[in-house]
């Protein structure tokens, strides 16, 4: 029986490319409809420190985060990093390099869902769902379809992964969701699992893109609550998420502050993940 492990520890031997190719909401918007009208596969992921901690410890998350197609920027310090190395390469006459991409911009799963949806009911494209729970996936459904008229959910599912996944399962999912003819997947699984099962996924439905959005159902159907926009703005959701369960969150924010230093010193933390932003594919 084949399996793929989850969260094996790992230590990459070389520093992982963290290749940022969407710039903003509007970049990944577009690229989603253009590759699911062509019927054209992808993944697209949405980086933040959590993902730069993990991608330290798990080789099969870093094979996934290699092969992915698209990644936008999901957390404020990612793009505060991008910014300030932009400002750097700024020519001290002021002048601006046409050949540089656009400023980045804050792109989160949980803002892109609602966006997506909208435009894939505009387009009539068929969406697949799985994840996050079965109730928080309903709940998040029937609100979706209700706001957006035209809206094509043809499949939907809340499996129950361990850190070790049978590709008996993955097999059988990918002819479900292949099935039913969908152009978009969305899963909503939590980094590491939503991310190498999408890769896995996308090897098996090369016609199919695959969406990783986090906790966005679970905050659309209410079984979570997000940051109040003021947090969001000034770049603090994570200090209003940790203030409401500290105990969970603690211990992730410390190593995510640690996944921050290391970002700013490459020179000294040589294994460390390589932030490098372009525009397009």
């Amino acid at each position: 029986m084949s399996m793929i492990e989850l969260d094996p520890v790992s230590t990459p031997t070389v520093a992982p490319q963290l290749r940022v190719n969407l710039v903003d909401m509007r970049a990944a918007l577009d690229v989603v409809l253009a590759r699911a009208r062509a019927r054209k596969g992808f993944t697209l992921f949405t980086v933040n420190l959590d993902h730069v901690v993990k991608l330290n410890r798990s080789r099969p998350f870093r094979d996934a985060y290699a092969r992915a197609d698209f990644i936008t920027a999901d957390g404020w310090p990612i793009v505060w990093l991008a910014r300030g190395a932009d400002r750097r390469k700024t020519p001290r006459d002021g002048s601006k390099d046409r050949r540089r991409p656009a400023a980045l911009q804050r792109t989160t799963g949980a803002d892109l869902l609602e966006p997506m949806c909208r435009e894939a009911a505009k387009h009539g494209l068929p969406l697949y769902f799985v994840g996050p729970g079965e109730v928080s996936q309903a709940a998040g459904l029937e609100i979706l379809v209700g706001k957006y008229a035209g809206l094509r959910i043809v499949g939907a599912e809340t499996p129950l992964l361990s850190s070790r996944i049978d590709e008996g399962v993955i097999d059988a999912m990918a002819a479900r969701i292949g099935a039913v003819g969908a152009r978009v997947c969305i899963v909503s699984l939590g980094a590491p699992k939503q991310e190498v099962l999408a890769d896995a996924l996308r090897k098996r439905c090369p016609d199919v893109g695959f969406l990783c959005v986090g906790a966005a159902l679970d905050f659309i159907s209410g079984h979570a609550q997000r940051a109040p926009d003021w947090a969001q703005r000034v770049g603090m959701e994570w200090f209003w998420r940790m203030a409401g369960d500290p105990r969970r969150l603690v211990g992730r924010y410390a190593g995510c502050a640690i996944a921050l230093i290391k970002l700013s010193l490459p020179s000294i933390f040589r294994r460390s993940p390589r932030l490098q932003v372009v525009d397009g594919e």
